[in-house]
């Protein structure tokens, strides 16, 4: 219970900064920007001691390590992937011309008797 009364607290406190936002419209811009600035940052102070702001927090950091553990590709790896892939890009386009012109001329000469001359 008290979990969903953080949640919904943090929640308020950022409608609380959008409500301020709008309701002191004649102020500077740059005031009104930070009534949202301070809701947000309320009510994310007040999210992450919740449940689900500790479980958040927690799969950010879980995630963090794991990433470290990636063994990430050198520029020279990228750089040929990328090569090969291009290469490859080009034979298929070009096995697909070939093999349009050669349906188009079947279909068109051969079967319907119809040139291009």
């Amino acid at each position: 219970m008290q979990d969903k009364i953080r949640i919904a607290g943090s929640a308020g406190l950022f409608l609380l900064g959008l409500v301020g936002f709008y309701y002191f419209s004649q102020q500077p811009m740059v005031a009104r920007v930070g009534y949202i600035l301070l809701g947000a940052a309320l009510g994310v102070a007040l999210g992450w001691t919740s449940v689900t702001g500790t479980q958040f927090r927690a799969y950010v950091s879980e995630s963090i390590d794991e990433t470290r553990k990636v063994a990430w590709p050198t520029r020279k790896e990228s750089m040929q992937t990328a090569g090969i892939v291009f290469a490859f890009v080009v034979v298929m386009a070009l096995f697909l011309w070939v093999s349009d012109k050669l349906l188009e001329w079947a279909l068109y000469d051969l079967v319907l008797g119809w040139s291009n001359k």
